[in-house]
């Protein structure tokens, strides 16, 4: 999601893959071992071989460079026609595998996608937020969340989940089976007849049991993912405000771990690092190690505002949330982006992790953070030094298998593969390889063989998102934001 979004509405977002795991062969418990010598990772060969262009099995259009061995189907691409007749909203962002059952013989798997969208064509779902056209406006707020099923590496069907939120960017599935979406922004519509956005919402599998209901005390602000812990149900939240961004973590009322529990209430806080009052950690070296606190954020639905002169970050608008935790010592990141759980650990991207050519702190290519909550330690794993090692990783995943991997949104060329977003695995040591490489580019005869509807165009500097995988780590499904698309990869994961 693209860096510069804040409360108003027409920003265009970031783009970044959001990346599949099964790549790494030990697990991500491994990568604590990285080399605290180094400053910066590097990148290095990885273990599936040579890239090589691979054709769609849907369209027969050859969109994916991908290692020997590895097929791919898309679906639902924007513009395509849903059940229902409806059209599938564009801009492809978070999503996640909230259910999988066996049904004929075959895993019916279920997932929840995003729309990273601002006022355009409302998504028609059974649960819709805000309804209102702005004064002087065509649309109302069009962002949301479509869900898809798979089996059998055949794509089932689309529907329409929920709407009327904006710029729902990355989120979260939940250990019970649902999605949960963020927006981020702090958009206020009320003053044109609608409401205030910038909150995580719950969508069920079953659209009609959504209730629209935003959870406030996970805090309005530009929010990008969550991560449930399935050991005590506590959620962590990543923000994607530059230079001005939190890690929160949310301690719900309820936590039996069903839908609706974050819908009755917790209680939000705020990182900070033992003993170091406002810590700056945009720009750290691989190995760098903290110890955290939390302090709790009194007001979570609190208005943005302006930093004081002082402050090292960012001097635009920050969250009520980061203010007040800003005010009680809680550490500062550049961007926060994915956040994914495995085996006990989070795993947080910092988008702008690192120093930027410039020298600027937080304006670098990016940093991979594990936090271990029962230790309550910060550690970088991974940490950018050029555009070759990683260009502005975004979001992540982690397979069952134990490896990480990261999208891009950058849109720089590279050594090997020319230009193209890539999805980056992580070695045990810390080091990034690359696993697939985005080489969309569509002409109009292509376009129309195949029977879509997004416009001609090189989309190859466009971000991946939304990596996941089904629970048995036989497929890795992502989304390309834009023209909009979505994939299911296989292969021989390692």
């Amino acid at each position: 999601m693209e860096a510069g979004q804040n409360g108003s509405m027409g920003i265009s977002r970031r783009e970044f893959l959001k990346g599949s795991a099964g790549l790494a062969t030990s697990s991500l418990i491994a990568a604590r071992a990285v080399a605290a010598a180094a400053r910066t990772s590097r990148i290095v060969r990885g273990p599936y071989g040579v890239l090589q262009p691979v054709a769609d099995l849907e369209t027969g259009l050859p969109l994916l460079l991908l290692p020997e061995g590895f097929s791919y189907r898309t679906f639902s691409w924007a513009g395509d026609r849903m059940g229902g007749g409806q059209r599938v909203p564009r801009n492809h962002d978070g999503m996640g595998v909230v259910h999988a059952e066996r049904m004929g013989g075959e895993t019916v798997v279920t997932l929840i996608r995003n729309h990273e969208c601002a006022l355009s064509e409302p998504i028609l779902a059974p649960a819709r937020y805000d309804t209102a056209i702005p004064a002087g406006q065509r649309f109302a707020p069009g962002g949301g969340t479509t869900t898809l099923r798979f089996s059998g590496r055949k794509w089932l069907d689309a529907e329409a989940s929920f709407g009327g939120t904006f710029y729902n960017c990355a989120g979260g599935a939940t250990p019970w089976g649902t999605w949960l979406t963020c927006e981020e922004t702090f958009t206020d519509l009320t003053i044109t007849g609608g409401r205030r956005h910038g909150y995580v919402f719950e969508v069920r599998r079953e659209t009609a049991a959504t209730t629209g209901k935003p959870i406030i005390g996970m805090g309005r602000m530009m929010h990008e993912a969550v991560a449930v812990d399935p050991a005590t149900n506590v959620a962590y939240l990543t923000e994607d405000n530059p230079r001005c961004s939190g890690l929160y973590r949310f301690l719900p009322n309820d936590r039996s771990g069903v839908a609706g529990s974050y819908e009755k209430g917790g209680r939000l806080q705020a990182a900070h690092v033992a003993g170091h009052a406002n810590a700056d950690l945009m720009a750290p070296s691989v190995g760098d190690t903290y110890r955290l606190e939390w302090v709790d954020i009194d007001d979570p639905d609190a208005n943005p505002g302006r930093m004081p002169s002082e402050f090292p970050g960012r001097h635009g608008l920050a969250s009520g949330p980061f203010q007040t935790a800003w005010s009680k010592g809680a550490l500062l990141m550049s961007r926060g982006e994915g956040i994914c759980h495995h085996e006990g650990r989070f795993y947080v991207v910092d988008t702008g992790g690192g120093t930027g050519p410039d020298g600027m702190r937080g304006t670098g290519d990016g940093v991979v953070w594990e936090y271990d909550p029962r230790r309550e330690t910060l550690r970088a794993i991974f940490v950018s030094g050029t555009a070759q090692v990683a260009d502005n990783i975004d979001n992540i995943t982690a397979s069952p298998r134990g490896g990480i991997l990261l999208c891009e949104d950058g849109d720089r060329p590279h050594d090997q593969g020319g230009p193209g977003t890539r999805l980056l695995g992580l070695t045990p040591e810390g080091h990034s390889f690359a696993f697939a490489q985005n080489v969309v580019v569509l002409t109009a005869g292509m376009i129309q063989n195949a029977d879509k509807q997004v416009a001609p165009g090189d989309y190859r500097s466009r971000e991946f998102c939304g990596a996941c995988f089904d629970p048995a780590g036989e497929t890795l499904f992502v989304n390309l934001q834009i023209p909009g698309i979505t994939f299911a990869i296989w292969g021989p994961w390692r």
